[in-house]
């Protein structure tokens, strides 16, 4: 799935917070945004396995919401939604494609990785790569109502986040192309740092 379709996850997840504690408004959003879009920080260095933790996030998440019941606070409000975030974007990797280069190929039995099980978990590929059609239904199903929760500066976000989903959607299987072009004009020894996911 596309990071925006994760931070936009994170932002549903912390809009159910505001029903139930709005004082907590601002600090749910950013951490809901912040933890839906953070485990994609490993893109370019062991992607989905780097910074994807699907049972370990989990694990913290339910220990970390304890923590906000009993001694609520900006603070614990904050780390509780951003762990469930980051822990709703691990697993549901699984509920996309491989990661290959083509996803659409479906030739990866590589979603993410589990390190409590210490293996691969194989893509189910309901949304069948990151800029399927799909994954943009997707953002904007939970996108747009969460950002009914919030007012027109967390609204802004969501639509310029949209927009920019939608773009993707439209380049993204031109993308391999562009990259075998670009990795073509690039010296040797940078061409040899780059990732194999990358290589066509």
């Amino acid at each position: 799935m596309m990071a925006t379709t994760h931070a936009l996850m994170g932002l549903a997840l912390s809009a159910v917070v505001t029903l139930v504690a709005p004082e907590y408004t601002p600090v749910a959003a950013a951490s809901g945004l912040a933890g839906g879009a953070f485990p994609d920080l490993d893109l370019y260095t062991g992607h989905r396995r780097t910074l994807h933790f699907p049972v370990y996030f989990t694990i913290a998440a339910v220990a970390a919401a304890g923590v906000a019941v009993l001694a609520p606070g900006a603070w614990t409000v904050g780390a509780a939604v951003f762990l469930t975030a980051a822990g709703l974007h691990s697993a549901s990797d699984a509920l996309g494609g491989g990661l290959e280069l083509k996803p659409w190929r479906a030739t990866s039995e590589q979603a993410v990785y589990s390190h409590f099980h210490g293996r691969w978990i194989r893509p189910r590929r309901w949304v069948r790569y990151d800029g399927a059609p799909e994954d943009l239904a997707l953002a904007t199903a939970v996108g747009v109502p969460a950002s009914l929760a919030y007012g027109p500066r967390i609204q802004g976000i969501v639509a310029g986040a949209l927009v920019v989903s939608a773009g993707y959607v439209l380049v993204r299987k031109r993308l391999p192309t562009l990259a075998a072009w670009l990795l073509g004009t690039l010296p040797d020894d940078v061409r040899r740092r780059i990732p194999e996911r990358f290589v066509p």
